[in-house]
C-alpha cells in the first residue's frame, strides 16, 4: 500500500503532513496555491493559474482529507477550493526530496576503458530495428558520454536516419553535416592533416552543442588516430587531490574566441573551464587550447590561472585517463561534447583519404527522449 496522509495542521506560511509510514512533509501556501490541479490547461498542460495575482498572505481557511481521500484545501482568497490526490503530494514533496543524498548519474571512466572498448559499442541495425538498441546508444550516451556505433552505411549524409531516431540534429555555420576533411586554406584545425589536442568544440558559444557525432566514411590514410578522455573524471581527480587547483578552475572565468576568418560575426564567451549543476555534479568542461583567447584575469590571479590550466591540460592528455581507438568506415564516434574531449593524431593526406562527417545534437534532445522511452 502506498502512504497516506494520517495528519495535517498549519503552522506558519506552511501545511504540516503527516504519513503513514512516518515522513513528514512541509508544503507551503504559494506553493500548494501555485501547483493546484486546476492551475494547468487540460490539453496544454501549461500552467494558466498566475500566482502573481494572490497576495503572499494567502492560506488555508478550512483543510481536511474528504471522503474521496484527497487533501481538500479551501483558500482565503479567490472563493476557490483545490483538492490533491495523496499520490502526486508525495511524488512531488520536496521535504523528502531534499533530504535524500544526491547520486550521480554519470559513470566516470579512464584508460581501463581501453581494454573494454566492446562495452561503448553497440550496431547500427540494432539502434535502428529497436526500441531496445536505441534505449542502449541513448543510456551509453548519457551516464558513460560516449559510445560508438558500428557498420552505419557508408554514402555522404547516412547518418540521418540513425540520428533522427533521437531528434533533429542542431545546426550551426558549419552546416549539417560538416566536412572533416583536409582542405587548403583551412578556417578550423580540423581540417588540417594536423595532430588536435582534446578539445571540446564550440566553446566560444554561450550553449555548445550537447553531443557530437563523427560519423566515419572513409580512413585509409595513415595515422589519424582518435583519442578520448572524460574530463568530468579528471575533474573529479582534482576535486579529491588538488583541490585548489580544482576551485580556481570552477571560479574563475577563461575567455573564448571564435578564430574563423570566413565568419562575419565575432564570438566570444567567458565560463569556467568546470561548471557545476544546482547539486555540485559536473555540468560542462570548457577546454580548447586552440580556441582560447587572450586571459584578461586580475592581475593578481593570472599565475594561479594559467598554473591551474596547465595542470588540467597535461591531465588531460595523461595516459591513465585518456584511451585511444581508430575509427574505422561506417564507424559513428558519438559523445558528449561537454564532458568527453576528443582529438587525434595528425595524418598523412597523400598516403590515402580520411572522410568523416560531422553533426551536433543539444543535450536536451538525449536526456530527454531516453527518459521518454524509459517511461
Amino acid at each position: 500500500m502506498a502512504a497516506e496522509i494520517s495528519k495535517v495542521s498549519k503552522n506558519g506560511s506552511e501545511l504540516n503532513v503527516e504519513w503513514s509510514d512516518g515522513e513528514k512533509s512541509n508544503f507551503n501556501f504559494m506553493w500548494l496555491r501555485d501547483n493546484c490541479p486546476t492551475a494547468h490547461d487540460k490539453d496544454s498542460r501549461h500552467r494558466m493559474f498566475n500566482i502573481l495575482e494572490v497576495s503572499t498572505n494567502i492560506e488555508p481557511k478550512k483543510c481536511k482529507i474528504n471522503n474521496e481521500g484527497k487533501l481538500e484545501v479551501e483558500w482565503s482568497e479567490g472563493n476557490h477550493t483545490s483538492f490533491y490526490d495523496q499520490e502526486w503530494l508525495r511524488k512531488n514533496c520536496y521535504t523528502i526530496s531534499n533530504k535524500k543524498k544526491y547520486v550521480s548519474p554519470y559513470k566516470l571512466w579512464d584508460n581501463s576503458l581501453q581494454k573494454n572498448l566492446p562495452s561503448i559499442s553497440l550496431e547500427h541495425d540494432e539502434i535502428i530495428n529497436s526500441e531496445e538498441g536505441l534505449v542502449k546508444w541513448l543510456e551509453l550516451l548519457h551516464y558513460k558520454g560516449i559510445a560508438i556505433v558500428k557498420n552505419t552505411p557508408i554514402e555522404k549524409e547516412s547518418a540521418f536516419p540513425v540520428l533522427n531516431r533521437i531528434s533533429h540534429t542542431r545546426e550551426t555555420f558549419f552546416k549539417t553535416p560538416f566536412e572533416v576533411i583536409n582542405i587548403p586554406k583551412p578556417n578550423n584545425s580540423a581540417y588540417t592533416a594536423s595532430a588536435l589536442n582534446n578539445h571540446m568544440d564550440l566553446p566560444w558559444f554561450e550553449n555548445p552543442p550537447g553531443y557530437q557525432f563523427l560519423h566515419c566514411l572513409i580512413n585509409s590514410a595513415k595515422g589519424g588516430d582518435s583519442s578520448a578522455v572524460d574530463a568530468f573524471a579528471v575533474a573529479d581527480y582534482l576535486r579529491k587531490n588538488e583541490k585548489e587547483i580544482f576551485e580556481t578552475l570552477v571560479s574563475v572565468p577563461l575567455k573564448f574566441r571564435d578564430k574563423d576568418y570566413t565568419q562575419e560575426a565575432h564570438r566570444s564567451f567567458y565560463s569556467p573551464a568546470i561548471s557545476l549543476t544546482k547539486d555540485g555534479d559536473y555540468n560542462d568542461i570548457r577546454f580548447s587550447v586552440a580556441t582560447m583567447d587572450a586571459l584578461d584575469c586580475h592581475p593578481d590571479v593570472m599565475d594561479k590561472v594559467y598554473k591551474a590550466h596547465h595542470r588540467f591540460g597535461n591531465l588531460l592528455h595523461d595516459d591513465k585517463f585518456q584511451i585511444k581507438f581508430r575509427l574505422e568506415s561506417g564507424d559513428i564516434f558519438s559523445f558528449n561534447n561537454r564532458r568527453i574531449l576528443h582529438g587525434r593524431t595528425k595524418f598523412d593526406p597523400n598516403s590515402g583519404h580520411r572522410h568523416l562527417q560531422g553533426y551536433y545534437m543539444d543535450r536536451d534532445e538525449i536526456i530527454g527522449r531516453l527518459n521518454y522511452l524509459k517511461k
